[in-house]
C-alpha cells in the first residue's frame, strides 16, 4: 500500500503509535479524486474543473463556509457502491496512520434530502465496515448523527427510519451548525435512542458556548463531548468533566481550519490535559482539514512540544473513551504500551 503524500516512505517511517479514532465524519474523507471519480461514475457536474481547483476550494473563514462546500460534495454520493468505496478509501488511509478502532459517524439526513434512502447509506458503509477487522486490522463502531440545523422532527423521523438497522449502529451523534442550535432542541430523540440501548455523544464547546456542553451532558445525556475545546472558559464545568472523565474528542487541525484557534501553537491542548480532561486526538473531516488521525498527532507534537509519552496518554485515551468492551480495550492497549517510535 502507498505511503500518503504527507508521510515519509513506508519502508523508513516508524510504524505510527497505534490509536482508536473517535471523532471522523465519514463524508468528512471524501478525497477530491474520488469526488471526480463517483461524479463521473453518477453523471454528476461538479462546481470545479478539475482536483486541484477543488482542493483550493478547501480554505474556510468558519464552520458554515466548510459544511457549504461539505454538503455540496455529498452530490456524488448515490449509491451503495459509492458508500462503500468512500469507507473502503478512509480506512486504507486509517490503516497507514495506525488506527485500530474507529468510530465512524454518518449523517443519514444529508442523503436522505437528496432521495438516498437511509438503508443505501448504512448498507454500504456496513458493507466497508464488516471486513475491515480481517482487511485492515481495524475495528469498528457506527455513530448515526443528527443534523442540529435541521428540526427536532427530522431528527426523530431519521431514528424511526434507522431502527431496522440499530443492529449496525452503536450511538447517535448531534453535528453540523452548532450556533443557534442548543442542545436541548435533540431531548426527545436522545432520550429515545437511549431507551433503544444506543451510546450518545454530541458536538459541544467547538463555536458554541460551555452552557453547550452542560446542555448535552445534563439534558441529552451523552457519554462523550465531541470538541469541547470552550469548556476551559468554566471552571465549574472542568471539574465536572474532570470528576466524571468525560471524554473529550478534540480535532486539533479541524480546530484551525475552521478558526476556532488561530494557530496550532496556542491550542488549548496542553491545558486541557494538565486540567485532567480525558483528551482523544483526532482528525474530524481530513479531506478538508489538511490531516488523518496520525498527521493530528505529529502537528500537535510539532506545534505543541509534546513529548513520547504525552503522545501515549493521548493515544490510551482513546481507546479508554472508545465503546470497546474491556476485553478488547485492554488488547489495544497492550499495543499502546509495547510501541516505541
Amino acid at each position: 500500500m502507498a505511503s500518503s503524500p504527507s508521510s515519509p516512505s513506508a519502508a523508513t517511517a516508524p510504524a505510527p503509535l497505534p490509536k482508536a479514532e473517535l471523532h471522523l465524519h465519514i463524508e468528512g474523507t471524501l478525497e477530491p479524486e474520488l469526488a471526480f471519480a463517483l461524479a463521473e461514475r453518477n453523471g454528476v457536474t461538479l462546481p470545479y474543473s478539475t482536483e486541484d481547483e477543488l482542493r483550493r476550494a478547501y480554505s474556510f473563514a468558519d464552520l458554515q463556509s466548510f459544511l457549504n462546500l461539505y454538503y455540496a460534495l455529498m452530490a456524488v454520493l448515490r449509491t451503495e457502491d459509492d458508500f462503500a468505496d468512500l469507507a473502503h478509501a478512509y480506512l486504507a488511509r486509517a490503516q497507514e496512520q495506525g488506527v485500530r478502532h474507529a468510530e465512524i459517524f454518518f449523517d443519514p439526513q444529508a442523503h436522505t434530502a437528496r432521495g438516498v434512502p437511509i438503508g443505501t447509506v448504512i448498507n454500504g458503509l456496513a458493507r466497508a465496515l464488516d471486513g475491515a477487522q480481517e482487511t485492515y486490522g481495524i475495528s469498528t463502531r457506527l455513530i448515526m448523527c443528527f443534523l442540529r440545523d435541521e428540526s427536532a422532527g427530522s431528527a426523530l423521523a431519521t431514528f424511526e427510519a434507522a431502527r431496522p438497522h440499530f443492529d449496525r449502529i452503536t450511538a447517535v451523534g448531534l453535528d453540523s451548525a452548532e450556533v443557534g442550535h442548543p442542545p436541548s432542541k435533540f431531548k426527545e430523540v436522545f432520550a429515545l435512542a437511549r431507551e433503544a440501548g444506543l451510546k450518545c455523544v454530541a458536538h459541544a464547546g467547538e463555536e458554541g458556548p460551555p452552557a453547550y456542553v452542560w446542555e448535552a451532558l445534563d439534558v441529552l445525556g451523552v457519554d462523550r463531548i465531541d470538541h469541547g475545546v470552550r469548556s476551559l472558559e468554566d471552571e465549574r464545568l472542568v471539574a465536572r468533566l474532570v470528576a466524571d472523565q468525560v471524554p473529550l474528542t478534540v480535532c486539533p487541525l479541524s480546530n484551525v481550519r475552521l478558526r476556532v484557534i488561530d494557530d496550532l501553537a496556542d491550542h488549548p491542548l496542553p491545558a486541557m490535559l494538565d486540567a485532567g480532561l480525558l483528551v482523544t486526538v483526532n482528525s474530524d473531516d481530513p479531506a478538508y482539514f489538511g490531516g488523518y488521525a496520525d498527521d493530528n498527532f505529529t502537528a500537535v507534537r510539532d506545534a505543541l512540544g509534546l513529548d513520547g509519552e504525552t503522545l501515549r496518554t493521548l493515544a490510551r485515551n482513546s481507546f479508554r473513551a472508545s465503546f470497546l468492551d474491556e476485553a478488547t480495550r485492554a488488547e489495544y492497549l497492550k499495543e499502546v504500551d509495547a510501541h516505541r517510535a
